[in-house]
Order: C-alpha cells, then sequence, then structure tokens
C-alpha cells in the first residue's frame, strides 16, 4: 500500500468510528445546546490552536454564514481571529489566557463554547473551558483520543479516534458539519 494510501485508509478507518465514538446521540446533544442556545437569543464561541484554530473559524463561518441552508445569519465567533486582542491579552496576560479572557469579555450565561484541542492538553483551551464553566456558558469539547481535563468540565465531550492531529481534525470538521446541519434544522422548525 503507498502512502497515499494508507492514509486515506487511516482517515476513512476515522470517520467510520465517529458512529461509535462519540456517536450521533452524544453529537446531537452538543447540537442541542448549540441550537437551543441560539433559539434563546445565546451565541456560540470557538476556540482552539493551529489547524483547531481553523477549525474554529471554519465552524463558526458556517453558522454566521450558511452551512445548507438560506437563513439569516447566526450568533457565533471564532476567538482565533481578532490579532489586536489575542496580542494584547497574550503580551499583558500571557498566551495561556488568550481565550479565557475572550469568554470573560463576550461570554453570557447560557451561550456555549466550543473548546477544540486534539491533544487535550492544550493549557488556553484548558483555561477557557474553566472560564466558560464559572461564567455559566454550556461547554463542547472536541477532542482526540485521549481523556483531558475538559472531559469532567464539559456537557458534552467529543472525542476522536485517531492517532495523527490531521485526522483528528477530520473527524472535528465532520463532527462539526453534523452539528451546524442539525442546528440548521432545528431553528428553521421553529420559525
Amino acid at each position: 500500500m503507498t502512502e497515499v494510501a494508507a492514509y486515506l485508509a487511516t482517515s476513512a478507518a476515522a470517520a467510520a468510528a465517529l458512529t461509535a465514538r462519540p456517536g450521533a446521540a452524544a453529537i446531537e446533544r452538543a447540537a442541542r445546546l448549540v441550537g437551543e442556545s441560539m433559539a434563546a437569543g445565546g451565541k456560540v464561541l470557538f476556540c482552539g490552536n493551529g489547524g483547531s484554530a481553523a477549525d474554529a473559524q471554519h465552524m463558526a463561518g458556517e453558522l454566521v454564514g450558511r452551512y445548507a441552508l438560506e437563513r439569516p445569519g447566526y450568533h457565533a465567533v471564532a476567538l482565533t481571529t481578532d490579532t489586536s486582542v489575542m496580542t494584547a491579552i497574550g503580551n499583558d496576560f500571557g498566551y495561556a489566557e488568550v481565550f479565557a479572557r475572550q469568554v470573560e469579555g463576550l461570554g453570557r450565561p447560557g451561550d456555549v463554547l466550543v473548546a477544540i484541542t486534539t491533544s487535550g492538553r492544550s493549557e488556553n483551551v484548558l483555561r477557557a473551558g474553566a472560564t466558560a464553566k464559572d461564567r455559566g456558558l454550556k461547554l463542547i469539547a472536541l477532542l482526540g483520543p485521549s481523556r483531558s481535563p475538559l472531559d469532567e468540565l464539559a456537557e458534552v465531550a467529543l472525542h476522536v479516534d485517531a492517532n495523527s492531529p490531521g485526522v483528528i481534525q477530520q473527524g472535528h470538521i465532520t463532527i462539526g458539519h453534523a452539528i451546524c446541519g442539525w442546528v440548521e434544522a432545528y431553528l428553521a422548525s421553529r420559525e
């Protein structure tokens, strides 16, 4: 098997494994948290580092723009995009606080934070999760295969069983698309 064929087989196996872990019911629980928050006037915040930062932006974009349905924009914010805010917080408080401080300023009780970390150990994502819980936000964690401190904090922790960060991130995007599709259908049914 070539290197490319092996990668594609690994990717396909990880995608297929999502039906068992985290499973459709867990993903739907996460989607319901987002949909119910938005239906009540809340918002969803996303955070992550590196590729997970890009995933945060991608998912926020699907909700603000559109995923599959023509509808008004939803209130979603990637905490990874404002370089002035991130560099000011990083300079004044340290990089470990770049997301927590934004959750403190932007998050309100009833909002949702989606914390994305392939390792489950990114300090700035863990601190954002703790701040979200302290401030009354719901927490959804998108994680790799390993146990994480976010497992204890999150209403829903969604693990992707894969060994490479890239394949874990593919699982996160698949889960994110499932959430966005569910949220669109849920909110459209309420109109």
